[in-house]
């Protein structure tokens, strides 16, 4: 899995195949390569590491042909290698195909063809596909990718062309995103808007089980019973300029930089101040459902999943309903106790994540009402649920998430609101959320003026191996996003856990040598959390904290303090993350790591 990009067109495919792949680097992934159709023969090139490698071996090579694939791979199956990267083509070398999911029967479909004869030459599931296409194939492309279709188990995302069928291009879509980009004589197909904007805004979102096949009278997309349906043509929001890095050394601090802008675009329009409540346009069509709801059960991975572990609090507090967070990857796999007056909403940043596509999938099928909290409008997920509402941070290029993770955490804070005022909340909590809510952008930039000092303790525990995050209540789901940070960027081992449980175990880790990063702002658990971290002080820990500005009492106590503007208990973490933002770029930096794009990650995990 990761990036895909597909060409047909009048143009030389070469080098928009290649700009393509640079737009999608920010996914994250090990090999990039290339096929393109010249005349009746296929031009193909691979390269672990950067596209530029993969470039530096056709700079020189004069191809003309104008449809085409290429595609950055995240290794699923067999290692990173030339071999095993992207594309893959049959025996005769005239089918080829790129590949974003992962096929879980390929062994036996790999068997029972190797028995018959084919020949293969990597280790991945995907060149599976390529030879049962190359199996079913009766001078028929499309008829051959609908069969081989029907047989393989699992997602896909895939791309393909045939060298005896010259003007043609297939694509199909089951549970790993694609999109087509219609321009002027020519059609770009990508896993990602972003390698598509350059050309054209007007795109059409494939959805499970449909094949779209281009060719010299156009565009015909089929569903899952082979009817040929017309499909809506969306406008992309958001322009080419938005993915540059405007003078900043990397994605990542320009988005942490973004966030007093991104926070104001999260609840634009979107606070009713005066009458202490949320107008969310997404939620309209479910509204006076939700008004009966008696349950929560907020689905999510990696990041997004912190941000829900917020969200149980505010929703619990302020909202008055029970609510639990689930692993998207392991709600499918208990049994749910989950009725008509249960709402599964999910949170992904890309709207594709698998694990909580299949959750939502679920939760459908059990008749369960479900929203998403997602950033990529027409994504999956958005597409899925019955309703939900957008981030509107626009792209998010950096793969560890940060201001998609704030805007999140903003748009629990107005659904806690929206669901309050349903209920029980009073005006006066009502205005007094709204309020403070709106003075976010301005406390943020405040906290944005400490990089500086934050770049400094960077350098002072730079050659640590280890840290523990620590916070109570609110901001312990900060303490697990402020170690999956640092773990992401630096590759530093760092653990998150609340407060209270360090004694009860971790606190055997603790030496001189183990500092801990402490969220302790001035809140209802303050006090217990100046003791929590009066025994990792006895046992010689070092402290890093986040505290409420004019707090000079924990400074008798801490190393050293970050001090954050007082805002309401339940909006703290969207201020103290922004420490943990800095901390980890800058320990990322020091190290001279690739900050952007860090080892092993991607940035939309479209396989389970």
């Amino acid at each position: 899995m990761c990036g895909i990009v597909g060409y047909i067109g009048k143009q030389k495919a070469q080098s928009i195949l290649v700009e393509g792949l640079k737009r999608l680097e920010y996914r994250g992934y090990d090999s990039a390569g290339i096929a393109i159709l010249d005349g009746n023969s296929v031009f193909s090139a691979k390269a672990v590491g950067k596209v530029v490698e993969l470039e530096k071996k056709i700079v020189n090579q004069n191809i003309d042909g104008n449809i085409g694939i290429a595609h950055t791979r995240w290794a699923t199956h067999g290692i990173p290698s030339g071999i095993n990267a992207h594309p893959h083509c049959d025996c005769k070398g005239k089918i080829w195909l790129v590949h974003n999911g992962i096929f879980e029967n390929y062994q036996q479909i790999k068997q029972h063809l190797t028995e018959k004869g084919h020949i293969f030459k990597s280790e991945t599931d995907t060149e599976a596909l390529a030879h049962l296409i190359e199996d079913l194939y009766d001078g028929d492309l499309l008829e051959a990718v609908k069969n081989a279709l029907k047989i393989v188990r699992g997602t896909y995302g895939i791309v393909v062309f045939h060298a005896d069928e010259p003007n043609k291009i297939i694509a199909a879509k089951k549970g790993s995103p694609l999109v087509i980009g219609l321009g002027t004589d020519e059609t770009i197909i990508a896993s990602d808007v972003s390698a598509i904007l350059r050309h054209t805004k007007q795109v059409i979102y494939l959805d499970d089980g449909e094949i779209a096949m281009i060719d010299n009278n156009g565009l015909k997309i089929f569903n899952s019973d082979n009817a040929e349906i017309t499909k809506e043509v969306s406008e992309i929001e958001w322009d080419i300029n938005q993915a540059q890095k405007d003078g900043y050394p990397h994605f990542m601090i320009k988005e942490i930089f973004a966030q007093p802008e991104t926070i104001t675009s999260s609840i634009r329009g979107r606070l009713l101040v005066e009458e202490g409540k949320a107008k969310l346009g997404g939620l309209h069509s479910v509204a006076e459902k939700l008004r009966g709801i008696d349950r929560i059960v907020l689905v999510a991975c990696g990041t997004a999943r912190c941000a829900a572990l917020v969200g149980e609090y505010m929703l619990e507090e302020y909202a008055g309903i029970p609510t639990e967070v689930d692993y998207a990857h392991e709600f499918r796999y208990k049994k749910q106790i989950l009725d008509s007056k249960t709402v599964v909403i999910v949170l992904s940043q890309s709207g594709e994540t698998a694990d909580s596509l299949a959750a939502v999938k679920e939760a459908k099928e059990k008749g369960i009402l479900t929203l998403g909290i997602v950033n990529a409008v027409g994504s999956s997920i958005a597409r899925e649920t019955d309703a939900g509402i957008y981030n509107h941070v626009g792209p998010e290029i950096s793969v560890a998430s940060t201001k998609a993770f704030t805007s999140q955490l903003a748009i629990l804070s107005l659904l806690t609101l929206f669901l309050g005022r349903q209920r029980d909340m009073s005006l006066v909590t009502g205005q007094r959320i709204a309020k403070e809510l709106l003075l976010l952008p301005e406390k943020i930039k405040k906290v944005l003026e400490l990089d500086d000092q934050i770049k400094d303790i960077a350098k002072k525990y730079s050659k640590a191996t280890s840290f523990a995050f620590l916070g109570r209540k609110y901001n312990h789901p900060v303490a697990f996003e402020g170690a999956i940070k640092l773990k992401e960027l630096s590759y530093i081992h760092a653990e998150g856990f609340p407060a209270g449980e360090m004694k009860h175990g971790p606190i055997a880790m603790i030496d001189e040598n183990f500092p801990s990063f402490y969220f302790i702002p001035q809140d209802s658990v303050y006090e217990k959390n100046i003791s929590n971290m009066q025994e990792i002080k006895a046992r010689g820990g070092k402290v890093i904290v986040v505290a409420t500005e004019g707090d000079e009492k924990i400074k008798d106590i801490a190393d050293d303090v970050i001090y954050i503007p007082k805002t309401l208990e339940m909006l703290t973490p969207i201020l103290a993350t922004i420490p943990t933002q800095l901390f980890a770029y800058h320990m990322a930096v020091l190290k001279g790591l690739d900050v952007d794009k860090p080892r092993n990650l991607a940035k939309s995990v479209t396989v389970e």
